[in-house]
């Protein structure tokens, strides 16, 4: 599988220029590209208070529908986010767009205090079937809790991407939590973060990273914008799962309701 991490400096607030960013970015995508990963919030930026009402969109809004249109002439998928409107209510969402539309949405459930006020956190985890991959997506601030990946590693996953707008001084504590994540539930993470200056005194630290089910980091970028392609030997999960299984010998289950979907959706409720 191969997949293109596209760690970019975004503007908040700014539409119009995130979105040209992400069309350039996938119609420039490499022959054979899977899926290209952005960091989260990408094509709004972060906004809060008055400005949600203006820059916050539906996922059938306008933005959303350029990027599907994008998608569907490139014939690949990208996980991108924005700030969700939901009938008044906000939401930090990521989306797996495939050239058929939104095969998988997620709402950040673990809210940074910044957040707190302005976005509505998510109730639940949600993996999909993808090119014979189960993928679940985690936001940010989820991956310090390690009941996050492991939700979406009892739903089947094996393949978690988390969209980052994680800053300084707190670079090194998602280095840790993403090759622990992967480790402990045994499936690949990809991590691509948000490159370079935010509003204030806020600074992106960049690292975006891919690791694979053993927690051996296969990539990880400097601060500055970059692209990198990587590309994942799905062999190595049943390598990393043949002698021991931590999913088969644990002792305790996560609680919530589990549901199935048609389409192949599973998704864990928050109780």
């Amino acid at each position: 599988m191969k997949i293109e991490l596209m760690q970019l400096a975004g503007r908040d607030g700014d539409t119009a220029y995130n979105l040209a960013r992400t069309l350039k970015a996938i119609a420039n995508c490499e022959a054979g590209t899977d899926l290209l990963v952005f960091p989260e919030t990408h094509l709004t930026g972060f906004v809060g208070g008055e400005q949600l009402a203006h820059v916050a969109e539906t996922l059938d809004g306008p933005t959303l529908h350029a990027v599907q249109q994008a998608v569907r002439e490139r014939n690949v998928s990208v996980v991108v986010g924005l700030v969700e409107n939901d009938s008044g209510s906000y939401y930090n969402t990521s989306v797996l767009m495939t050239p058929e539309g939104i095969a998988l949405s997620y709402r950040k459930t673990h809210l940074w205090p910044d957040e707190r006020g302005d976005i509505t956190p998510g109730d639940r985890f949600v993996t999909a079937l993808w090119k014979g991959v189960r993928v679940g997506i985690l936001i940010c601030y989820d991956i310090e809790l390690p009941e996050t990946a492991r939700a979406l590693a009892q739903l089947g996953a094996e393949l978690i991407i988390v969209t980052n707008g994680n800053m300084d001084p707190y670079g090194p504590v998602h280095r840790t939590a993403i090759m622990a994540r992967a480790q402990e539930n045994q499936v690949f993470a990809v991590m691509v973060n948000r490159a370079e200056g935010g509003p204030g005194d806020l600074i992106f630290s960049g690292s975006s990273a891919v690791v694979d089910p053993f927690g051996r980091m296969l990539f990880e970028a400097g601060r500055e914008e970059c692209r990198q392609v990587v590309s994942l030997d799905l062999e190595q999960l049943k390598t990393a799962r043949r002698d021991y299984h931590y999913l088969s010998d644990r002792r305790l289950m996560l609680a919530g309701e589990q549901v199935e979907h048609a389409d192949g959706r599973r998704e864990l409720l928050i109780p």
